[in-house]
């Protein structure tokens, strides 16, 4: 069952701009943590893409161990995407066929679909911060509000 409106931002975007809206934070975000590593079956651009957001994902909080595969399809459709516009640079998008015909080279498509996939790859199955931030885990720490419970933590 899809969630109606805009998606919502990762908590830990919010709390790098500021929480601009000042709507209040998902504590029960779920929080996975551990550092990514880049699988060998990427292409060389893959990999290269994997090295230079990567580390700033990372350092921001919304990219962990959990992510490596979106990360991944990520990175792998963002090699094919320009591979497919570095043709469309050189080449240009319309050829004449021996007919006489204008006719679109694949690149198009191939750039359009490599595209689409790099925005969307990374927001199905809840393994990326924005879809994190939809799911709801346990209660947290902080909005316990037994008092025995409080006590035995130190928090009175």
């Amino acid at each position: 069952m899809a969630s109606r409106g805009r998606k919502p931002k990762p908590t830990a975007i919010k709390l790098l701009e500021g929480n601009p809206g000042c709507r209040p934070l998902n504590r029960t975000e779920p929080k996975p943590t551990g550092s990514p590593v880049c699988p060998d079956w990427l292409e060389d651009e893959a990999k290269a893409e994997w090295e230079r957001m990567g580390k700033i994902l990372e350092d921001m909080g919304v990219l962990t161990e959990v992510d490596t595969m979106a990360f991944a399809g990520y990175c792998q459709a963002y090699a094919r995407w320009k591979e497919a516009e570095e043709f469309l640079s050189q080449h240009g998008s319309i050829i004449r066929t021996p007919n006489g015909y204008l006719q679109q080279v694949p690149q198009v498509s191939i750039a359009q679909t490599n595209l689409k996939i790099m925005l969307k790859f990374c927001e199905q199955f809840g393994l990326t911060p924005s879809a994190r931030s939809r799911i709801t885990a346990n209660k947290s720490i902080e909005e316990t509000t037994d008092e025995m419970e409080k006590l035995l933590r130190g928090d009175s």
